[in-house]
């Protein structure tokens, strides 16, 4: 499952029947956001918020960093985490990395995943080994540390759900709820409120604030004002 297809640029609403995506999209869909600075982690608590329909390929609520084209020499590049639905499955906890011409690789991290229970997710850059990273889920980290090769600071965070239909006409369903988005300023951890950039929202999806984004910056500072500490949240559904 290729699930980080138009990662690292934003794309605009396209009209016509909710669940369509045309050809040079792959048949992917997006709602979802790019943080505005480059950060050395990402983390948001994910809940399914309506029962996943998948007809062809696969829906997912996820966050991560990377994407096509964003590593050394221009190689696909990326590390991303979260919720996914396929057909004839239950939901999984899973994570996802790419490197070079390889293929993706999918890693399982729980089945039967639970309608309406969050789950914390993040996907974290270790504070003792610059360009290295971690998937952790509920507090505990899930994947062995994992080399990507000139990432440290250079990635800018994605909180994001998306469908892929392989270019069909299938209109596969999905709902999923974002809370507690946030970017570490420094491997390890050092969290601080999500602030949304370029916007994901395509296939006739939808996005809701729940909880304002701080006002838009180029950086984070290591102290912000009271005003400017409130979790991010945000809703993202189909429109099907």
């Amino acid at each position: 499952m290729t699930v980080a297809a138009l990662v690292g640029a934003a794309t605009q609403a396209s009209a016509g029947r909710a669940c369509l995506t045309t050809a040079s999209e792959g048949g992917y869909s997006y709602a979802g956001h790019q943080a505005t600075y480059r950060g050395h982690g990402v983390r948001a608590t994910i809940t399914v918020t309506r029962a996943p329909s998948v007809g062809v390929g696969h829906v997912a609520g996820w966050v991560g960093v990377g994407g096509p084209g964003q590593g050394v020499g221009g190689e696909d590049a990326w590390i991303q985490a979260g919720i996914a639905s396929m057909p004839g499955m239950d939901s999984v906890l899973y994570a996802e990395i790419q490197q070079g011409d390889a293929a993706p690789e999918f890693i399982p991290i729980e089945q039967g995943v639970a309608f309406g229970r969050p789950h914390k997710v993040a996907v974290l850059e270790m504070s003792s080994r610059p360009g290295w990273w971690r998937v952790w889920v509920d507090g505990q980290a899930v994947t062995d540390p994992v080399l990507m090769r000139g990432s440290s600071g250079r990635w800018a965070p994605i909180a994001t759900a998306e469908s892929w239909n392989a270019g069909t006409a299938s209109c596969n369903e999905f709902g999923f709820r974002f809370e507690r988005v946030s970017v570490s300023y420094g491997g390890g951890g050092s969290w601080r409120p999500f602030v949304a950039g370029h916007r994901f929202l395509n296939g006739g999806n939808q996005l809701r604030d729940l909880a304002s984004a701080p006002a838009q910056s180029g950086v984070y500072n290591r102290t912000l004002a009271a005003d400017d500490v409130l979790p991010y949240a945000f809703a993202a559904r189909s429109g099907s």
